[in-house]
């Protein structure tokens, strides 16, 4: 009975009938103790992205609104939704869907946007799909104001945003031009999941990270020593030694190019083996980027844009339904969907080399900030996170130590005022997906500002 009449409450606040409500979708035979909403919202004139949006589970009306942006550039954030935090999954067999029992949105009302223009069910009417970090952040900006013009009921709940790899830049970028905005949104803060918010830590962190986890031995190691760093002092990153440059793209294709699973060191990488597959290529402009190291794409391994040893053919099998589509109001006319967009990866420009200047005027706003990482990922590993949030030169107030789920240790954490990094023991660069159980607790913790 309560839930009924919250129900009516709910449908009362939003309006029943809206156009965007999905009422019911393919594979799906469970029946709902949420309401949702699918199609596109207005960014500049011409940009339409692409939304799916879930009430909470527990107090809609009330519960916080997070905004959830996976990177890239150019992936999905439908793969937050359907593989890693959302309510829905899709199955093994690609054409049906089941509950997902730690979703997030059973604290919070969670917002999915598929930006820029380009990515999933995103587009412009123009297809130009060369854009930047800022005009990201500004799109992403006007979007959230058509959101909350759409459902005015929520404009007064507490609002973060979260970004994940990528959303590294997305997040922040985008809450300092909410927390300097005329619009009336009510950001309490955000967090970013192994996130590459400092191309120097990536890099520099990454040679450590690889040595002492056993990926190359002490051969590699003493020359490395020798030939970039000085006096007790590394250079990893952008070192003119040519020596140190042969050794570095000796490490590079050590933990990116030889089979490893980049994104989860001691996960098996789906499919096999996979070397120099598309979206390594891609991934290149986020590793070691001055050293500019030749590679040659293995055509008959290559996977598309899909991330290395990542399977998400189920994903693109049940979204390019055509009544998957018709379900979640997108037009005939919309791309297929695809995890990652070649076409935005090729034509982003990136402005933004590190967060540090960002994060520092936000925390100046009194703005709460969580950094996690899940400590197995290579791609933006959690030694660079830790090193970049020291480098904030915040005051600590929590001294490093550990936190616990299910009576076992989940990871470990520190705090510094408002700022907090947490790690993800044993999880890869989608902590949601490879640790449901800690990340639901992680982000009711983050919500409520209480003790990890």
């Amino acid at each position: 009975m309560w839930w009924c009449l919250l129900l009516l409450s709910v449908s009362s606040a939003l309006g029943y009938f809206s156009p965007d409500e999905v009422l019911s979708l393919p594979g799906l035979s469970t029946k709902l103790n949420f309401r949702q909403w699918s199609g596109y919202l207005q960014a500049s004139p011409g940009v339409h992205l692409h939304y799916w949006f879930v009430t909470s589970q527990q107090n809609p009306l009330s519960d916080p609104v997070v905004l959830w942006l996976n990177g890239g550039p150019g992936c999905s954030s439908l793969d937050g939704f359907l593989a890693e935090n959302g309510p829905l999954h899709v199955n093994d067999d690609g054409s049906t869907l089941y509950i997902n029992k730690y979703s997030w949105n059973k604290v919070a009302n969670v917002l999915y946007l598929e930006s820029p223009a380009g990515v999933g069910f995103s587009y412009s009417d123009d297809q130009n799909y060369a854009t930047n970090d800022d005009e990201v952040a500004e799109n992403n900006y006007l979007a959230l104001q058509d959101f909350f013009s759409k459902f005015p009921s929520f404009k007064t709940n507490d609002f973060y945003v979260i970004g994940e790899s990528y959303g590294g830049v997305y997040a922040p970028t985008l809450s300092l031009n909410i927390a300097n905005g005329a619009a009336k949104i009510n950001l309490k803060g955000f967090a970013v999941g192994n996130g590459l918010s400092s191309t120097y830590f990536n890099d520099q962190s990454l040679v450590y990270f690889g040595y002492y986890h056993g990926l190359f031995g002490d051969t590699l190691w003493d020359n490395l020593n020798t030939y970039c760093c000085l006096d007790g002092s590394c250079n990893f990153f952008n070192n003119n030694n040519y020596q140190c440059q042969v050794l570095i793209s000796k490490v590079f294709h050590i933990i990116y190019d030889s089979g490893l699973n980049m994104y989860a060191l001691y996960r098996d990488c789906a499919g096999g083996i996979q070397r120099s597959n598309t979206r390594f290529l891609r991934d290149l402009k986020n590793i070691f980027q001055f050293y500019n190291f030749e590679t040659v794409e293995n055509t008959a391994k290559s996977t598309g844009l899909n991330p290395p040893c990542i399977n998400e053919t189920v994903l693109w099998t049940w979204l390019n339904r055509a009544d998957v589509r018709t379900a979640l109001h997108i037009p005939e006319s919309v791309q297929t969907w695809e995890l990652c967009s070649q076409v935005v990866s090729e034509n982003y420009h990136r402005l933004y080399s590190s967060m540090r200047r960002i994060y520092q005027k936000l925390l100046k706003k009194n703005l709460r900030a969580l950094v996690y990482n899940g400590d197995t990922d290579m791609a933006c590993n959690f030694l660079g996170g830790n090193w970049f949030v020291q480098n904030l030169n915040q005051k600590k107030t929590v001294d490093y130590q550990s936190w616990i789920c299910n009576d076992q240790i989940a990871g470990y954490y520190e705090q510094y005022g408002n700022l907090t990094f947490l790690t993800v023991k044993g999880a890869g660069h989608m902590v949601p997906q490879w640790a449901p159980a800690q990340a639901l607790q992680m982000f009711e913790s983050f919500l409520s500002n209480s003790p990890y």
